[in-house]
C-alpha cells in the first residue's frame, strides 16, 4: 500500500479521525497498532518478524546497559558489540550477501573463470529495513553513552522503530531528540493539522506531477542508452537528478507532514541541496539525518580510534600539523563514503556513484580551495560575488549528476560506457528539434513537467531566501491563502499521474 495510494489516504484519514477522538493517552498505543497494520498489509506479513528481532535485541541491549553500572567497562562494551552485530548481521544478510558474491565472481572473471563461482542468495527484504536499523542502533549508541535515557517499555520502543511513516523512507531518527514525542499526548491542533495537511500536499506535487513524468524519459535513455547518445544523456541524467530529489523529498514531504498532523515533528532531510556552492554542503543539505547518523556513529568514532590517532600523530611528524591531520581526515573520511556506498546498496555502482566519487570531489575541493583563492585574489576576482556563487552551484550540481548517472545506470560498466557515449557524440540539437518528444512524453505532458520545475525552483529559491514558505502564505489574506492551496490540490487533481491503469512507482528510497 504506497502512501500516495487512495487506499493509503483512506487508511490515513481513518487514522487522524481516530487518533483525536480517542483518550489522548492511548494515542501512541493506535499509531503503534496502525504502524504493525500498515507493515502486515505492504508486504508478506511474515517479513515484520525481521524489524521485530531487531526491536527486540535492541530493547534486551538496552536493559542489560541499563543494568550494568558505568565501571564494567568491559561488561557494557560487550553488550554494546553484541546488539551492534545481531542487527548489523541481519542488514548484511538481508541487503549485501549477494553484493559479496557479485565481488568475488568478479574478481575470478579476471582470472579468466567462465561460471560464478557461488550462486546469488535472494532474500525477501522488509520495508525499511536500513532506516529502522539505524534509528535502531543510534538510540542504543546513545545510551551507552548514558546521552539517552534508556526506554522502560517494550511496546513503546517497538513504536519507535515500526512507526509507519518514518519506515519507508526515513528520516532516520534520534530517539534522545524525537522519541519521546511519539508517546506523548497531542490535543487537537487546528494549525498544526492544517499544516501537516498542506505539506502532505506538496510531497504529492513533487512526486505525481514532476518525479513520475521525468522518470518516463530517464526510463526511455538508461534503458536503451545506445541509442541515445551524447545530449540525449546529458539531458535525461539532469531529469534523473531532479527525479531523484523531488521523488525523495516529495515522501519525505509527505512522511513529515503525516507526523506533524499527529503532532510529531520529525527532523528535517532537505534543504534546497541544488542549491549548494560545494559537494560538501550538498551532503549538509541532502539526506540530512543520514549525514549526521554517520557522522556521529562512523566518522567520529573511527577518528577516535587508536589507529588514526596514531596516524595523526605521525602524519603530523611527516607532513607539519596542519596537512598531518588533513590527511589523516581524509583517510577516515575514505571509510565514511565507502560505508554510505554501501548503504545506498548492494552494487558498486552505489559505492562509486553515492560513495567514494564524492569523497573524491570533497577531498579535491579541500586541496584545490587555497590555491583556488589565490588566482580569484590574483585576477582581482570577488570569491563571495554572485557570479562566483553562480559558478559553484553549477559545478556542483554537474559534479552530482555525474554521481547520479552511475546511482542510476543497470551497473558501472553501463554507466563508463554512457559517460563514453555522451562526450564522445555532439548532438545538442535535440534538445530543439523535437527529438526530446521520442522519449515518452508528448508537447503537452513537457510543457506541464517544465512548468511545474520552473514552481519547483521558484519556490526552492524562496524557501532558502526567506525560509518556511507555509509561513509567509499564512501570513497573508484569507482568499490568498485559500486560492493558493486550492490551486495545489486542482494541479495535483489535474496533472498528477494517477488513476485506473496507472500506478505510481514506488519511490526510489524505498528500496533501501
Amino acid at each position: 500500500m504506497g502512501i500516495t495510494s487512495f487506499y493509503f489516504l483512506c487508511f490515513f484519514s481513518i487514522i487522524l479521525l481516530l487518533y483525536y477522538i480517542i483518550p489522548r493517552k492511548c494515542q501512541w498505543g493506535l499509531l503503534l497498532l496502525c504502524s504493525a497494520a500498515y507493515y502486515l498489509v505492504s508486504g508478506s506479513g511474515l517479513l515484520i518478524l525481521y524489524p521485530i528481532v531487531s526491536v527486540t535485541a535492541c530493547y534486551i541491549g538496552i536493559r542489560l546497559l541499563e543494568a550494568a553500572p558505568p565501571e564494567l567497562v568491559r561488561r557494557r562494551r560487550a553488550v554494546l558489540v553484541g546488539t551492534v552485530l545481531v542487527n548489523i548481521g541481519i542488514l548484511v544478510v538481508l541487503k549485501y550477501v549477494n553484493f559479496g558474491i557479485y565481488t568475488i565472481d568478479g574478481i575470478a572473471a579476471l582470472f579468466g573463470s567462465r561460471r560464478p563461482l557461488i550462486e546469488s542468495v535472494d532474500f525477501l527484504v522488509p520495508l525499511g529495513v536500513s532506516f529502522y536499523t539505524f534509528s535502531l542502533l543510534g538510540y542504543v549508541i546513545d545510551v551507552y553513552y548514558g546521552i539517552a535515557a534508556p526506554q522502560q517499555n517494550y511496546l513503546k520502543l517497538m513504536l519507535y522503530g515500526l512507526y509507519f511513516p518514518a519506515v519507508i523512507s526515513g528520516p532516520i531518527l534520534k530517539y534522545r531528540e524525537h522519541g519521546e514525542q511519539f508517546f506523548e499526548p497531542h490535543p487537537f491542533d487546528y494549525v498544526r493539522v492544517t499544516r501537516g495537511l498542506q505539506r502532505m500536499l506538496w510531497g504529492f506535487f513533487k512526486k505525481l506531477v514532476i518525479a513520475e513524468r521525468l522518470g518516463t524519459m530517464v526510463d526511455t535513455v538508461y534503458g536503451g542508452y545506445a541509442d541515445y547518445p551524447g545530449a540525449f544523456i546529458w539531458f535525461a541524467t539532469v531529469c534523473y537528478a531532479f527525479q531523484l530529489y523531488t521523488d525523495f523529498s516529495g515522501c519525505m514531504d509527505i512522511v513529515l507532514g503525516i507526523s506533524e498532523s499527529f503532532g510529531i515533528l520529525l527532523p528535517e532531510n532537505f534543504r534546497t541541496p541544488f542549491l549548494s556552492r560545494s559537494v560538501a554542503e550538498y551532503w549538509r543539505r541532502w539526506h540530512i539525518t543520514l549525514g549526521v547518523w554517520m557522522k556521529e556513529y562512523v566518522f567520529y568514532p573511527v577518528l577516535r580510534t587508536r589507529f588514526f590517532t596514531d596516524l595523526n600523530r605521525r602524519w603530523k611528524e611527516r607532513f607539519g600539523r596542519k596537512r598531518g591531520k588533513q590527511y589523516a581526515t581524509f583517510a577516515a573520511m575514505f571509510l565514511l563514503w565507502l560505508t554510505v556506498g554501501i548503504w545506498h546498496g548492494g552494487d558498486w555502482k552505489f559505492v562509486i556513484g553515492s560513495g567514494l566519487l564524492h569523497w573524491f570531489y570533497i577531498v579535491m575541493e579541500e586541496l584545490l580551495a587555497p590555491p583556488c583563492a589565490r588566482l580569484m585574489e590574483r585576477w582581482h576576482i570577488n570569491a563571495g560575488g554572485r557570479p562566483v556563487g553562480v559558478v559553484r552551484i553549477v559545478r556542483t550540481f554537474f559534479l552530482v549528476c555525474i554521481g547520479d548517472l552511475f546511482f542510476r545506470a543497470a551497473s558501472v560498466g553501463d554507466a563508463f560506457a554512457m559517460l563514453k557515449g555522451a562526450v564522445t557524440v555532439w548532438n545538442p540539437h535535440i534538445l530543439w528539434d523535437g527529438s526530446l518528444l521520442g522519449l515518452g512524453l508528448d508537447a503537452g505532458e513537457l510543457v506541464i513537467a517544465a512548468g511545474a520545475l520552473l514552481l519547483l525552483c521558484g519556490i526552492s529559491l524562496m524557501q532558502d531566501r526567506k525560509g518556511s514558505v507555509r509561513e509567509l502564505i499564512a501570513a497573508r489574506a484569507l482568499p490568498i491563502r485559500w486560492a493558493v492551496w486550492y490551486a495545489l490540490i486542482f494541479a495535483v487533481i489535474l496533472f498528477g499521474c494517477y488513476g485506473p491503469g496507472y500506478s505510481a512507482g514506488e519511490f526510489i528510497y524505498q528500496g533501501f
